[in-house]
């Protein structure tokens, strides 16, 4: 009989190495040609039936123990960030403008360990086992949906994850019911007027009036146009036009992105972000191109599979708190899984201030403590076994 907390301790200092060897090495989303070998050479010896570049830069590994059970799925994200690694630590990353700044390598290290202990207790699994290792978390259109479209799915009757989280001790899960994370929309309106000389105003057509008007008008849509009663976020990150102090360019561009969990929120926005530019075409005489580019989906949990989740981690060696948290305005490609098959999405805290592993994600000097990863293994060995149950 399989006692995890031995596997685990046994198989720590391998996953170390593995979150270590990736955070010295990160691949961008799209660009991981060496992470997706090194992770194939993790796993290809534990009897896996695999298939490489699903969807891209994908794998999947197969653990087919009888053709009777049901199939479970377990997902890691691989991809790093374009961000310069400001730690002083002996696993910081060799690639410059590259970083693991959101947790992944955590995520990888914790999959592949829990791959190795289920393998090798094969004979007690009650159900198959897909590992699925995805590429291009972090950036549109993502690697969720083309792993989906290629198969990564096929026949999973259930698919589960969990995030390492900075926010969250080590040995805390934390979770939340239904809506979990938000659908993250990404717009861009470009405002073309007519450039001219600063001393002479009325000979041009000036844009960068006309897009501090629009920037003040889109921050009236949450307010006064959607359901105070809803969620909703839209956040102008950009102001791009003009070079000179004495020139008035003839066109500027504004960029930002739209949060909503429900379709027709959503569409409100949209629908207002497109009154709101014609309008100021019609006051200020520019043209207003408005580019909108839909996210992920919003997140949904499985009730019933999130609690199976915490069913089986009652009394569990690692994972010492359960705590329900508030849907995130953050945006997780995890949504194009279970908008396929119904699953859970969970938090495994990493934080730990005496080490300085308590700076936010995506942030240059992003770490975690390592310990957490136990809980992280712990909890997706035991959703595989609990359903025994």
């Amino acid at each position: 009989m399989m006692d995890l907390t031995n596997e685990i301790e046994q198989h720590y200092e391998d996953m170390v190495n593995i979150r270590r060897h990736m955070h010295m090495h990160p691949e961008v989303s799209f660009q991981e040609e060496n992470t997706k070998q090194y992770i194939y050479d993790q796993i290809k010896d534990l009897g896996f039936e695999i298939r490489r570049d699903v969807g891209g830069n994908g794998i999947v590994a197969r653990l087919q123990v009888d053709d009777s059970f049901k199939t479970i799925g377990l997902r890691a994200d691989f991809d790093a960030l374009p961000i310069q690694d400001e730690k002083d630590v002996p696993y910081k990353s060799t690639v410059a403008g590259a970083m693991h700044a959101c947790g992944h390598d955590a995520h990888t290290a914790m999959l592949i360990t829990a791959a190795r202990i289920l393998a090798a207790h094969k004979e007690e699994l009650p159900v198959n086992v897909v590992f699925i290792h995805q590429h291009a978390e972090e950036l549109l259109p993502g690697g969720a949906r083309s792993m989906v479209e290629d198969g990564a799915l096929d026949d999973v009757d259930h698919v589960f994850g969990t995030h390492v989280s900075s926010q969250f001790p080590v040995g805390t899960l934390a979770y939340t019911y239904d809506h979990a994370w938000a659908s993250p929309d990404a717009f861009s309106i470009e405002v073309e007027g007519r450039g001219g000389h600063g001393a002479e105003p009325h000979e041009a057509i000036d844009p960068i009036v006309a897009a501090a008007s629009l920037i003040q008008q889109l921050q009236s849509i949450v307010s006064r146009t959607i359901d105070p009663l809803k969620s909703a976020v839209v956040t102008v990150a950009t102001f791009n036009g003009g070079s000179s102090f004495n020139i008035i360019p003839s066109k500027t561009v504004v960029s930002g992105t739209v949060r909503t969990f429900d379709k027709d929120i959503k569409e409100s926005v949209r629908k207002r972000m497109e009154e709101i530019a014609h309008g100021i075409e019609s006051s200020f005489g520019v043209n207003c191109n408005l580019n909108y580019t839909d996210g992920y989906p919003a997140l949904i949990n499985d009730n019933d599979q999130l609690n199976h989740v915490l069913n089986v981690l009652e009394g569990a060696d690692y994972v010492e708190k359960r705590e329900e948290n508030s849907p995130s305005m953050g945006g997780e490609d995890f949504s194009y899984f279970l908008q396929n098959t119904p699953g859970a999405y969970f938090y495994t805290g990493v934080k730990n201030s005496g080490i300085g592993a308590d700076y936010p994600h995506h942030h240059p000097m992003f770490d975690i403590d390592e310990q957490g990863m136990k809980a992280g293994v712990e909890s997706l060995v035991k959703i595989i076994l609990g359903f025994n149950n």
